[in-house]
């Protein structure tokens, strides 16, 4: 019997398509019915074309179905995936643009800090929503695999508030994995090249990680080699690494003062602690401009607006592409698809997945979501007990669940106070900003994005009238560390292939295999 499949926010540039794919890959799944459906009727009629033709060239079984009646989609899903940013390109820009103007100096702004509390409000209030169409209309016992940022606060509210068994997925674990590998494969052949006689190739397959924290700040605690563990050499092999040396200096910094990698890129991790984009000079010496994810302002708003521009410019030639044969060598490494096909063959899969703690890292509270290792197959998702985190990060995933745990009350009971605490609690706002200009800052926010925060609209007047009574302080110009103009659709035309590529980077995945595929060549 085939499964279906529902998938929210499926006009997601390209991230859709490569979900559907990696299902198609495996030969039990190849009868799926998708359930595609998004609030944009115009990006859900591209994307089901371009899906439609992955199958149709593939002579598959499978079909397609798309609406924009979310419920509609949802009813009778074995599993519903998320992938919204609700609010779209134009709250995201308030996410970044409105904290800047007191100092708040972000990267992607999606996950924690200013931006990531925001939208996390706008979040949670749909993800509710999700969890009772699920919760009504689904199959019984249906999953929901959230792939939406904020992850940990998503993911936290959809299974306390709605009722709703929820997991995160996010590919960050992966991507330091394979760092981590490239990292050992430096030390084990010194000054040896590819090529030349006795030099070691090392797969991310050798090497054996344990990885536990929150989504985001999640750390290798273990990495084993042979059998040997090479935690105690990771900071000389980043150090020595021609490309990380420059890309990562936050990381390496982290690397270097609390004793295990972390899994987030140089740009995430600069924004979720206190010490590295506090003053604008300072910024430029921990961030590198090769890509936007190791630290650029606005570099994911601005990708992203770039992408979405340029999708609708280039979407006639996506679809006379004709689509890759599907099978093992073009499935790619995201949680999703393999999550499923356990549940459904019994094959089992280990990853990292987002979960309610419940003791799995002993020293976190039980009822936040931690990010560890999870096994799977046809019985369920299984996780093992980690127990402590070393102890220092333990107390920065510590502070950033204290963030965490506020926001999402905030968000489900439309509490200005407890947003306005999340924001003082936040490490880098609060390394920033006086708590006057947090408060200003947040009753900001609340105004610009009224539209997308049905919960708060009966504590509006009174943060429109705080705001109109009060001197303005935030009233700084500045562009932040270093941020680059938004190219125009002629700008992107002129070098058609760079633009291509980089319009699949606006989804960070995208960006991370893109990345990993330039330093191989």
């Amino acid at each position: 019997m085939s499964i279906k499949v529902a998938i929210i926010g499926a006009g997601s540039i390209g991230f859709t398509r490569i979900l559907t794919r990696d299902i198609l890959a495996v030969p039990e799944l190849q009868d799926t019915h998708f359930a595609l459906t998004d609030i944009n009727p115009k990006n859900l009629e591209m994307v089901t074309r371009l899906v439609k033709k992955d199958i149709t060239t593939n002579r598959l079984a499978a079909r397609v179905s798309s609406t924009t009646n979310r419920r509609q989609a949802v009813a009778d899903a074995d599993f519903i995936i998320n992938t919204t940013r609700i609010g779209g390109l134009e709250a995201y820009q308030h996410d970044i643009d409105i904290p800047l103007k007191y100092g708040v100096d972000q990267c992607v702004g999606d996950t924690l800090c200013a931006g990531g509390i925001m939208y996390g409000q706008r979040n949670i209030a749909q993800v509710l929503a999700f969890c009772k169409d699920i919760r009504e209309v689904a199959k019984p016992g249906a999953l929901f695999l959230n792939y939406a940022n904020p992850n940990a606060m998503n993911t936290w509210a959809a299974n306390q508030y709605g009722k709703v068994n929820t997991i995160g997925l996010c590919h960050g674990v992966m991507g330091g994995h394979w760092q981590i590998t490239e990292v050992i494969k430096l030390l084990v052949n010194g000054k040896k090249k590819a090529g030349d006689k006795g030099y070691v190739e090392v797969t991310p397959k050798e090497v054996d990680i344990i990885c536990a924290g929150i989504n985001h700040q999640t750390w290798y605690t273990q990495v084993l080699y042979r059998g040997e563990e090479w935690t105690g050499r990771l900071l000389e092999g980043f150090e020595r690494h021609p490309a990380f040396a420059k890309t990562e200096k936050v990381r390496i910094d982290m690397l270097r003062r609390f004793g295990y990698y972390s899994t987030e890129s140089n740009g995430h991790l600069s924004e979720y602690v206190a010490w590295y984009r506090k003053r604008p000079a300072e910024t430029r010496k921990w961030i590198d401009l090769s890509s936007w994810i190791n630290g650029e302002t606005g570099g994911y708003l601005r990708v992203s607006t770039e992408g979405r521009n340029w999708f609708e410019t280039d979407y006639p030639n996506w679809l006379k592409e004709t689509p890759p044969q599907l099978g093992p060598a073009t499935r790619g490494h995201e949680h999703g698809s393999y999550i499923i096909e356990s549940l459904v063959t019994g094959r089992v899969y280990r990853g990292h997945f987002n979960v309610i703690n419940r003791g799995a890292i002993s020293n976190l509270p039980d009822d936040c979501v931690v990010e560890v290792p999870g096994y799977v197959d046809r019985n369920g998702i299984s996780i093992p007990r980690v127990g402590d985190l070393p102890l220092g990060c333990a107390a920065v995933c510590a502070a950033s669940v204290s963030v965490q745990r506020l926001s999402v009350e905030a968000a489900v009971h439309g509490d200005v106070t407890l947003l306005k605490q999340a924001m003082l609690m936040d490490p880098l706002v609060g390394a920033v900003c006086t708590p006057p200009e947090i408060s200003q800052m947040t009753d900001e926010m609340l105004i610009a994005q009224a539209q997308w925060l049905p919960q708060y609209q009966g504590a509006l007047p009174a943060a429109k009238a705080r705001f109109a009574s009060e001197k303005k302080l935030g009233t700084r110009t500045s562009r932040g560390a270093v941020r680059f103009k938004i190219k125009t659709v002629a700008d992107m035309q002129r070098n058609a292939a760079e633009s291509r590529r980089n319009a699949a980077a606006a989804d960070k995945a995208m960006a991370k295999r893109q990345e990993q595929a330039a330093r191989k060549r």
